[in-house]
């Protein structure tokens, strides 16, 4: 399966994966936090960015279920969900739904982080959750 491409800039994201645990770029000027991992603040432009740990719960806010992928590699494991979650902290990720192809699903529905291997890589998944009131 094709992976992520982890550079030194993203490289806390994807450790922090393996670890089961969601790392979020955060802006130390502004108090922000944003997704994608990158090296200036997209609401400050600051270079004042760390990484702080996310809670990983979030909320459904678009899905899509993939039934031809996009690439050859992953057309094995379709049906599978595509999801747009809103992270508590603010920002949208881009992410898979860990779970049954079939599983019911609606915009606003609560999430939580469940990190997956996918062959050599951890990957940030996400799956309802039940508990959220």
């Amino acid at each position: 399966m094709p992976g992520p491409i982890i550079t030194s800039i993203t490289r806390p994201f994807w450790d922090a994966a393996k670890r089961g645990e969601l790392l979020l770029p955060f802006c130390d000027d502004c108090g922000q936090f944003f997704f994608y991992p990158r090296l200036h603040c997209p609401h400050c432009w600051s270079d004042r960015v760390g990484w702080k740990r996310g809670s990983g719960r979030g909320t459904v806010k678009s899905f899509s279920r993939i039934h031809r992928a996009g690439h050859f590699a992953w057309q094995p494991v379709t049906p599978y969900t595509l999801l747009l979650v809103r992270l508590e902290e603010g920002p949208t990720m881009l992410s898979q739904l860990a779970s049954t192809p079939g599983v019911a699903l609606a915009v606003g529905d609560p999430l939580r982080l469940r990190c997956v291997t996918v062959g050599k890589f951890t990957l940030p998944f996400f799956e309802l959750d039940k508990s959220a009131g």
